[in-house]
Formats: structure tokens, C-alpha cells, sequence
């Protein structure tokens, strides 16, 4: 996907098609490509998809945390010229996309989350760091899937080069550090904009009761369960995720 970014300024993103912007906050570990799935099929639909890539491992160290993220994302919205948008994310890029929503309501017509962190607090506290134990992070990457050989070989290595990576190491922690200090309970019940949260049934990472709490606590949110599926949705049942996603978008009018 990398062929297809453009870069303007301090941004690098992706963009492909017409339409409200659905824009897309990836996650820790996670690459751009992980969202292929949603980038192949709403533009057909009628919307316009954009992946900034985030600045988690550019940023000063100690400016690394999930607000300043989030300032960066609100920036990009600005700098495209979008008046509202439909924010996306998964894991961290889901606790990215609810301190957008706190911070600047106004920018944001909807809401989408997936295995988000924000409200439990080992989500991505735990995992880090054995470095250079190659068949431990296979493990953990694996342990992210319902399925564990949705976890391909390039995934693993992706993620093994970011853990032996001093730089990328730091910064993860950091974010890492950050996503448990910047806990969302009390913000979400304040938060009114309309909210989709579609979860994995067999999330090992944010486990389902933590769906369920995000779901308790945001004012205006639908729940959505896929069977069979692990951490990443968007991934493991493409096609499922993109079908609850669109019959939601369709419902709520957006």
C-alpha cells in the first residue's frame, strides 16, 4: 500500500475514493494494510477513506502520548479541509479516535471502534517487551487472532523489527504508558456523538466485557458482536465487519 500514500506537508496519507470521509486511525503494531479490507470496499459505497499514517514513532519522546496524537489527527481533518468526519479505529487507533471526539466533538459525525483501548488498562500494558525472542512475539501476535494463522509470517516479522527497534521500542512504551494514564471511563459518558462499537467475540487483548462497558457508557452507541474473532475485525471477517459497518452508516443516516 506504501505506493499509494501522499505526502503534503507533515502528512502522509492515503486516500482513496469520493465522499464523507471515513478517516482511520491504525493501531500500535498495526499497518496501514490492515484495513484493506474497509479501503477496498466503502469507496465503492460512496465514501472517501483516508489513513494518515500516525506519528507514534516521529513524535519527541515526550510529547509520544495518546492527546498529542490525537491533536495531530484533529490537525490532519483541519488541514484536508473536512468539515465532519466518520472516525475509525482499532486498538490504540480506537483510544486515538475517542480523545478526538472528547477533544473536538464538533469535527466528528460518527464514531467507529474495534478492540479499542481506553478503558482497560492491561489492554496494552502487558504484552512488551521480550526482545529478540522471535517464537515470543510469533505468540503474541498469534494470541491477537481467533484464528492464529491470520497472523502471517510478514505480520510477525513486522512486529518482531519494531520490538528489536530502540527507537520504535521506546515510544511504544510510551504510548503504551500513556493509553493506561489517559483512561476514558468518566470522559464517556459526556461524549453524544453516535457510536459504532463492532467486537470481537473472542478479543484475548479487550476482552468482550470491555465492549460492553464502552457500549454502557457512550450516551448514543450500538453494539455489534462477529463470532469467531479475535482482537482485529477488520482483519479476521472482513467482510462481516464492513457489512455491520455499513448497515450501521446506512441506518444512522451517514
Amino acid at each position: 500500500m506504501a505506493h499509494r500514500l501522499k505526502k503534503e506537508g507533515k502528512y502522509s496519507y492515503l486516500e482513496i475514493g469520493e465522499g464523507t470521509p471515513i478517516v482511520i486511525m491504525h493501531g500500535l503494531m498495526g499497518g496501514l494494510s490492515n484495513f484493506d479490507g474497509v479501503v477496498d470496499f466503502f469507496p465503492k459505497k460512496g465514501y472517501k477513506v483516508v489513513i494518515p499514517e500516525l506519528p507514534i514513532y516521529s513524535m519527541p519522546i515526550l510529547k509520544t502520548n495518546v492527546k498529542n496524537i490525537a491533536k495531530y489527527v484533529s490537525g490532519f481533518i483541519d488541514f484536508k479541509g473536512y468539515k465532519e468526519v466518520i472516525l475509525l479505529g482499532n486498538s490504540l487507533g480506537g483510544h486515538i479516535g475517542l480523545m478526538v471526539t472528547k477533544l473536538y466533538p464538533e469535527k466528528v459525525k460518527a464514531l467507529v471502534i474495534t478492540g479499542s483501548s481506553g478503558l482497560y488498562e492491561s489492554a496494552m500494558g502487558e504484552t512488551y517487551p521480550k526482545r529478540g525472542d522471535y517464537d515470543y512475539i510469533k505468540q503474541k501476535a498469534e494470541n491477537v487472532f481467533y484464528d492464529p494463522s491470520i497472523a502471517t509470517k510478514e505480520i510477525v516479522d513486522e512486529v518482531y523489527a519494531s520490538v528489536n527497534d530502540r527507537n520504535k521500542l521506546i515510544r511504544t512504551l510510551s504510548i503504551a504508558k500513556s493509553a493506561i494514564r489517559h483512561n476514558m471511563a468518566k470522559d464517556l459518558p459526556h461524549m453524544h456523538n453516535p457510536t459504532c462499537i463492532i467486537w470481537g467475540k473472542n478479543d484475548n487483548v479487550t476482552p468482550p466485557e470491555v465492549a460492553d462497558e464502552f457500549h454502557e457508557l457512550l450516551p448514543d452507541s450500538d453494539l455489534y458482536w462477529i463470532d469467531k474473532c479475535g482482537h482485529a475485525a477488520m482483519m479476521e471477517h472482513p467482510d462481516t465487519f464492513n457489512d455491520l459497518l455499513f448497515a450501521w452508516l446506512q441506518k444512522r443516516g451517514f
